[in-house]
């Protein structure tokens, strides 16, 4: 059946993708019962990039015994392009990762999945300083964006205050945008594999630097917190990252981008079964805004492209 449908096989993949990404949540927020931020996000990040490296190692080995071999001064010359793009990429993500790290001590995981999934929108206003042309659509579901925001983090007795961890997450949502529009720009150019392996080794090299400076993790402390950082780092930086890559050979990017951001609602629920967070009802109709909001994005762009090219047939 899935041969038959390839875009099936790709939404399935990307559905599953989003649904580690989504699960990572409660992986995070347990997991900062035990250590700080820094320890946290290093140690994942440092696993994530050994699983790929794992991954790296069998795929050359592979295409090795079929022969598919690469000169070296074209490998070499590759790699430096990977690392140079990876090490950038790497720092946005090492920002972004730590940021929402820290909001777990100060918000729930539930708000932070629908937080995070704002940079849908940094995305396109980030793109229209670079010179792209956003569709109107898309500045009427910021504003659906930014209203569910406020049902979803302004405390009503204090309107014009917000909670410190949903302005961190706010913040990793920003550098998420960041992170995402680096990868648009250096990715097709280069082994994405390899890119997300330089990119997850810098992030958590610079993590637990600050970790010695700034934290005193202790052996006892890591261990807890090892089956955590084991399912971040392998299923959500390593498993889901791949998924994403296959499933996106397969499925239109539209429909990719929004199965995907399905990573909010996934967090959210995930976050209410396993660690019985509750949302008020302002709350939970903050985040059905919210991801009203996200699912419209997603449509802005094909619409308003159908538009153009029926105006030019009418011309």
């Amino acid at each position: 059946m899935l041969k038959k449908n390839p875009q099936l096989k790709g939404a399935l993949l990307l559905l599953l993708a989003a649904l580690f990404w989504g699960t990572t949540f409660v992986a995070q927020s347990a997991g900062m019962e035990s250590v700080q931020a820094f320890t946290f996000t290093g140690i994942r990040s440092l696993i994530g990039a050994a699983a790929l490296l794992l991954l790296i190692v069998i795929r050359d080995a592979v295409k090795g015994r079929r022969g598919e071999t690469t000169p070296l001064a074209e490998r070499r010359q590759a790699n430096r392009k990977v690392a140079r793009a990876g090490f950038f990429i790497g720092l946005a993500l090492c920002a972004a990762s730590n940021l929402q790290q820290f909001a777990f001590n100060y918000t729930s995981a539930g708000k932070i999945a629908f937080i995070t999934a704002l940079y849908m929108f940094f995305v396109p206003v980030f793109g229209l300083l670079l010179g792209k042309r956003i569709p109107g659509a898309m500045w009427i579901c910021v504003l659906f964006g930014f209203v569910g925001l406020y049902f979803l983090s302004v405390d009503p007795a204090a309107p014009l205050s917000l909670n410190f961890g949903d302005l961190l997450a706010f913040a990793c949502a920003v550098m998420y945008a960041v992170h995402i529009l680096m990868i648009e720009r250096f990715a097709p150019d280069v082994d994405v594999i390899k890119l997300s392996f330089v990119q997850f080794l810098t992030c958590g090299t610079i993590s637990c630097i600050l970790m010695m400076i700034f934290e005193a993790p202790t052996v006892t402390a890591i261990f807890s917190a090892v089956p955590h950082m084991l399912y971040a780092g392998v299923m959500s930086c390593a498993v889901a990252f791949t998924l994403q890559i296959i499933g996106q050979k397969y499925a239109e990017a539209t429909v990719a981008s929004l199965i995907m951001c399905t990573e909010s609602v996934i967090g959210a629920v995930s976050a209410a079964i396993i660690l019985g967070e509750r949302l008020l009802p302002r709350e939970a109709f903050g985040c059905a805004l919210m991801f009203a909001a996200i699912v419209l994005s997603q449509f802005a762009d094909a619409l308003s492209t159908h538009l153009k090219m029926k105006r030019k047939k009418r011309a």
